[in-house]
């Protein structure tokens, strides 16, 4: 099992802010928005991390990760993302890196608050997507189930009108034929590649699972809710639960910068 995190994009919606900064740099609390994806992978047990950067951001990602981790067992790669493509274009822009084998892709922007070691370790093939009950379905793509039996009806993408208020969060887990997939799909009216249709495509095979979540999600793209997650992983600690791993390569990161930053007063 390899990860993907998607950490491209313009970040309109964080305008002025992403007019410096590329949205997964921006702080959540304490730390960089692009740990927390980073982390869930880790937590998951991957090792071999793709991320898909901008190119005009591509030198901050590798100034900030480029050798964070050396040393550590995780392994990260970077390909860059000339222009928004949608998501499934990541599994072509990552064919080389994945060779064939199955993986998750996570948005460089979505926090999560559930472990997912058992639903991405337990995993064998076909598709595996999440719901997760929401306020506000219509900002996302919606998953609707049969009443009692939990079978998949339907899978919406900003519908009006949602079917249910479960939405299908940023984390997504597939086989090795997610590749030749993606390359498969038709662009939409926009003109990118839809994950929808990714999820449609293994459902259609009769080879979707999709498992719920309970814990707190954000998907940190406004400022109201960059502002919650903010507010929330500061209450709850959550930096604190964060896998050893990655609190230290922080720790270590900040002890060597402020180093270098004395040797040049």
């Amino acid at each position: 099992m390899k990860g993907i995190i998607l950490a491209g994009g313009t970040g309109t919606r964080l305008l002025p802010l992403t007019a410096v900064l590329v949205k997964q740099l921006l702080p959540v609390y304490d730390r960089p928005m692009i740990f927390y994806p980073l982390n869930t992978l880790i937590k998951a047990g991957i090792r071999d991390i793709l991320i898909i950067v901008p190119p005009e951001y591509s030198g901050s990602y590798l100034n900030l990760l480029g050798s964070m981790f050396s040393g550590r067992g995780i392994n990260i790669s970077f390909v860059v993302q000339k222009r928004p493509g949608g998501l499934p274009e990541a599994f072509i822009l990552g064919e080389d890196f994945l060779d064939g084998g199955a993986s998750t892709l996570i948005l460089g922007d979505n926090i999560f608050e559930d472990d997912f070691t058992d639903a991405i370790g337990s995993f064998t093939g076909g598709g595996r997507i999440f719901a997760k009950e929401v306020p506000d379905p219509e900002r996302y793509g919606v998953v609707e189930f049969e009443n009692g039996t939990g079978k998949v009806l339907s899978i919406e993408e900003k519908p009006s009108v949602p079917k249910s208020r479960f939405a299908i969060p940023g984390i997504y887990v597939y086989d090795g034929r997610a590749s030749e997939i993606a390359r498969g799909l038709s662009r939409s009216e926009r003109g990118e590649l839809e994950i929808v249709d990714m999820h449609r495509a293994y459902l259609d095979r009769g080879e979707l699972d999709v498992r719920s979540i309970s814990g707190a999600y954000f998907d940190a793209g406004t400022h109201d809710s960059l502002l919650e997650a903010s507010v929330y992983v500061k209450e709850k600690g959550f930096g604190s639960r964060f896998h050893p791993i990655v609190n230290d390569a922080i720790s270590e990161f900040d002890a060597e910068y402020k180093r270098l930053v004395s040797l040049q007063k």
